[in-house]
């Protein structure tokens, strides 16, 4: 990991430089190596201002000086790498699931009308003809019916699709393509997944798709707004493998 590569070092070079002679500071650089020595230190101190900015500085030198002489250690040494690169992992996570939250409440202001026209488009169809609401919110209609086994969730399968809003804007489409699409089963939005495991070779039905079991929160392209609900046409054209 990147982050925590350049922190691993910023902590050995900034304490380094911490614990050394206190020298009065020099004012200038007089050979090449005085000034690669001075650009390193540099460089390191930028990265753990944006990388590791709340250390604890005393640790930082304790923790140097301990693995310079190899004695008091609080952390045993064959235990470093495996507990940094998990502290630097879950301080990961933690930004993204924080930048994550924001960008989402930015999107519910920003995407209110797409979530609230999708909403509103759902509940007037699941009352249409034939229209079948399953658990999650999927709603499904049978254009034409097939025969044979179910594909399984972990079985390939060669389909046709056609993808679109509540508009009518073609986003994605194999049939406009005329090439059929091969994947497994589960590859797909949880929508989608949880729709084609409901036909049969030379099935084709039309998928309502909300948001939540579509991509939520997430913009695809141009036309797949934060929020919105999607339609398919999917024909199982046949289980390549189960």
């Amino acid at each position: 990991m990147k982050v925590l590569k350049s922190a691993v070092v910023v902590v050995i070079a900034t304490t380094m430089f911490s614990c050394g002679n206190q020298k009065a500071d020099v004012k200038s650089l007089e050979t090449e190596l005085d000034s690669a020595s001075y650009a390193l230190g540099m460089d390191m101190a930028i990265k753990v201002k944006a990388n590791f900015e709340e250390a604890n500085k005393d640790l930082f030198i304790q923790g140097y000086k301990n693995g310079i002489d190899s004695t008091n250690l609080l952390i045993e040494q064959k235990e470093l790498n495996s507990f940094l690169r998990k502290f630097f992992q879950k301080q990961q996570a933690e930004k993204r699931k924080i930048a994550q939250e924001k960008s989402a409440k930015e999107a519910e202001i920003k995407f209110a009308d797409v979530k609230k026209a999708g909403i509103d488009f759902l509940a007037i169809n699941k009352t249409a003809e034939g229209v079948i609401t399953t658990e999650s919110g999927l709603q499904y209609k049978v254009l034409k019916e097939g025969k044979g086994e179910h594909p399984l969730a972990t079985s390939k399968v060669k389909i046709h699709y056609h993808g679109t809003t509540i508009d009518g804007e073609v986003f994605d489409s194999s049939v406009d393509r005329k090439k059929p699409f091969e994947s497994l089963a589960n590859a797909f939005i949880p929508g989608f997944n949880e729709g084609l495991l409901l036909l049969k070779p030379g099935s084709k039905y039309r998928f309502f798709i909300p948001q939540e079991i579509a991509y939520g929160v997430q913009q695809r392209g141009e036309l797949i707004k934060p929020f919105s609900t999607l339609i398919f046409e999917v024909e199982l054209l046949e289980i390549l493998t189960k």
